[in-house]
């Protein structure tokens, strides 16, 4: 178990190794590869348990009356996934926990999260309060996917979402972290529409590209 590594997490930020080795031995974690699109938790069931990624990423994925997918979250390495339903005792998932790469997961208990022992350690409120700011974070990005698909045309959508990960990056060259099927997905447009109005902005002179690699080209007036 990589120790310093979890350090550097949000979920442990703030707490010492020695504190993680403890916690983790209260928090009945184990760990857990899969393959690239295994499904980690499948539509329907109901868990008691958060994962966080230690290495790989994985999408979040949920499916319309119809079986029409769509990614509405990904998570990368660092992070933690499911702790919105894992936190509500029986409440079945709505969509499957995908393995976006090969992946090593993490898992801990909720209840032993939330529920604080006798001993009131000061690293078990911490993890708590590290919790609460994740959750925050969490509500930000579903915020940031709604502005993106809120835009009516399919250009508009992707200036939306181009034009954050170059914000986040800090640099107009950047590489996203889905493929063209699935920022598809993410997006809710046609896969053929999208790869047309990509080639058509390349044309336009706003951005160059070559698979998941980006540059944004400004436009002098």
């Amino acid at each position: 178990m990589n120790f310093l590594f979890l350090s550097k997490t949000q979920l442990f930020s703030g707490i010492k190794v020695d504190e993680i080795i403890s916690a983790l031995q209260c928090l009945q974690a184990y760990k857990k590869e899969f393959k690239c699109k295994e499904i980690i938790y499948r539509e329907g069931k109901a868990i008691n348990e958060i994962g966080l990624v230690k290495q790989g990423s994985v999408n979040i994925v949920e499916y319309d009356y119809w079986g029409n997918k769509s990614i509405i979250g990904n998570i990368n390495t660092g992070d933690i996934f499911a702790l919105s339903y894992a936190s509500i005792p029986e409440t079945k998932l709505q969509g499957d926990i995908i393995a976006n790469e090969d992946c090593n997961i993490l898992f801990l208990n909720i209840k032993k999260i939330l529920n604080v022992c006798s001993n009131n350690c000061p690293h078990h409120n911490k993890l708590i309060h590290n919790l609460f700011s994740i959750a925050a974070n969490k509500t930000l990005t579903i915020k940031k996917r709604m502005k993106h698909i809120s835009f009516k045309t399919i250009r508009a959508k992707l200036i939306s979402y181009l034009s954050e990960q170059a914000f986040e990056n800090n640099d107009s060259h950047f590489t996203i972290k889905f493929n063209r099927q699935q920022l598809s997905e993410y997006l809710v447009v046609d896969r053929s529409a999208l790869s047309n109005e990509l080639s058509k902005m390349q044309k336009d002179g706003l951005i160059i590209y070559e698979k998941n690699k980006f540059k944004l080209i400004k436009i002098e007036y």
